[in-house]
């Protein structure tokens, strides 16, 4: 899909990868980009630079959502291009967890896409035409070590990703899954572990990975270029790339521990 005259919702968009995209599809020539955030002040700032709207949204509400997308498309006429881009993550005791922690997991990673998709999708659908991106991470095709609630929350993005783009790719819906690893954000700030194996890399890297990947309507896209290499991997020898992550968790288990506590 191209992007320039499209009309462009972004959620998380008040600083990092959000940011990035917003600022990014501006560029590229998108007639209105409404950005979206629970962060009031930030969302406003943003908004400005880009000589946009701004929406605070909880994605974690539903009738927030539905709000977003009312006045995107009261603003807009209609949204042609939606990336759903929050997503939260730590390190925790897996034998700790409380199922209060595990819903705020479950709300903020996975139900805000589905909120997002149950009220979007009906407008693309009659139109034929429309395209989701969804923030998912490394962690959803691989694992993350030291945190069960962002590996199983990944993975669930990533699967419905996927069953979105088989069930109504042949609609006119396109469909892009964004999996990088370390990225330079707030939930980096403290340095990224294991997942900055490979680099960190800029918010803005990722953008420009997913403006190429709508103008190709490329499903998968992994800014960090060596975890294609790691998904063969995985698929030609489970057992052994099981094997490997145990030593790499062996590897980091001090810093795991010692975030954990």
């Amino acid at each position: 899909m191209k992007v320039k005259g499209k009309r462009v919702v972004i959620t998380g968009a008040a600083s990092g990868i959000g940011k990035a995209l917003a600022v990014a599809f501006h560029s590229a020539g998108a007639v209105a980009v409404i950005a979206s955030d629970i962060n009031k002040a930030g969302i406003q700032a943003v908004a400005a630079e880009i000589k946009s709207e701004g929406i605070v949204t909880d994605v974690t509400n539903e009738e927030d959502i539905i709000r977003l997308i009312k006045e995107s498309n009261d603003n807009c006429g209609g949204i042609d291009i939606f990336c759903s881009n929050v997503g939260v993550g730590a390190y925790e005791d897996f034998l700790k967890l409380t199922n209060a922690e595990w819903r705020k997991m479950l709300d903020t990673n996975l139900m805000s896409h589905i909120y997002v998709v149950r009220h979007v999708l009906p407008q693309m659908l009659e139109r034929g035409s429309g395209y989701l991106v969804f923030t998912a991470s490394a962690a959803g095709l691989l694992s993350q070590l030291g945190s069960v609630t962002y590996s199983v929350t990944k993975h669930a993005v990533v699967s419905f990703a996927e069953w979105l783009k088989i069930t109504y790719g042949k609609m006119g819906i396109g469909v892009s899954c964004v999996c990088p690893q370390a990225v330079r954000t707030a939930m980096t700030a403290q340095g990224a572990g294991v997942a900055g194996i490979d680099g960190m890399i800029e918010p803005e890297v990722v953008a420009d990975d997913v403006l190429e990947a709508v103008e190709n309507e490329q499903f998968l896209v992994t800014p960090h270029k060596e975890v294609l290499e790691y998904i063969k991997y995985k698929a030609s020898d489970y057992e052994g790339w099981i094997d490997g992550m145990q030593n790499l968790q062996e590897k980091f288990i001090d810093e795991i521990n010692a975030v954990i506590k």
